[in-house]
């Protein structure tokens, strides 16, 4: 660092060249000896000792630890809605799905079959979290299918008409059979189907690939 006197004589100089002071005392004060007192007072301020230089592996280390500690916090606040996204599971076996009722329970089939006579078709929650309708036959069975009640037109949950003994889509007018064969268009397709199975008194839906056993045809859901 310059010293006190070194300073002194720099601004002393700079007043003097500023109001043409050039003499003192009948001599010339000399414009060069305060260019050069000016330029050791600047190489003096700006010289850095080089033990002061910094560090760039430092630096780069600080930046990794500021970045670990904004990013774990953040992450684990995103975790949550990661898994709010993620549809619900669980249950089956073979890729499917234990279907819940309308208040989320899971369906056990023993009680289902109590509350739900036959040619009973109610709504589910299905592959997907499709509304999917379980079907209970004529002879108070399960059916080994369920009925996906996405109408196949522009997607309407098509609701069952028992007086009508078929589906009939509120939106367009697409109706379907008992077993969810497109009858009446628009709708282009029947309805998508799954297996019902029963996996330890639960009922499971399983994804259908086999054909389609009302028409013959390869599933178009699959």
């Amino acid at each position: 660092m310059a010293s006190s006197a070194t300073i002194s004589a720099a601004v002393a100089c700079s007043s003097q060249l500023a109001s043409g002071n050039y003499k003192k005392s009948g001599k010339s004060f000399g414009a060069g000896k305060c260019a050069a007192k000016r330029m050791i007072v600047k190489s003096m301020a700006t010289s850095i000792p080089a033990d002061r230089v910094p560090d760039m592996g430092k630096r780069q280390l600080m930046n990794l630890l500021l970045l670990g500690a904004i990013s774990l916090p953040v992450g684990g606040m995103l975790l949550p809605y990661t898994y709010f996204f993620v549809p619900p599971g669980g249950g089956g076996s073979g890729g499917g799905i234990v279907a819940k009722d309308k208040l989320g329970r899971d369906v056990i089939a023993a009680q289902w079959l109590k509350t739900h006579g036959p040619g009973d078709r109610t709504l589910t929650q299905g592959l997907k979290g499709d509304p999917t309708y379980l079907v209970v036959e004529n002879d108070k069975t399960l059916a080994t299918y369920g009925i996906n009640a996405v109408c196949t037109h522009l997607g309407c949950v098509v609701p069952w008409n028992a007086a009508e003994n078929k589906f009939i889509c509120p939106c367009h007018g697409s109706q379907y059979n008992n077993q969810g064969r497109v009858v009446r268009g628009p709708a282009p397709l029947s309805l998508a189907l799954v297996h019902a199975d029963v996996d330890d008194g639960k009922v499971v839906f399983v994804p259908w690939v086999e054909n389609d056993f009302r028409t013959g045809e390869e599933p178009w859901w699959s």
